[in-house]
């Protein structure tokens, strides 16, 4: 089995742990008149709408 010969130092280590970054989640405004973000590929909870067509009952108070 491969075993490293040298010991990685931390600095090198953290250089290339730097990278694991969070994305913040992509958001995109609802086509209805409000135009709240919300996730992509998902059904606007305020409208119910995916997609141009009503899906779900929406809480549009």
């Amino acid at each position: 089995m491969a075993v490293p010969k040298r010991r990685k130092s931390r600095s090198r280590t953290r250089h290339r742990r730097s990278q694991w970054k969070a994305q913040p989640p992509a958001l995109s405004p609802c086509p209805c008149p409000r135009k709240e973000l919300v996730p992509q590929h998902r059904a606007c909870v305020h409208c119910g709408l995916y997609r141009g067509r009503q899906v779900i009952s929406g809480n549009d108070n």
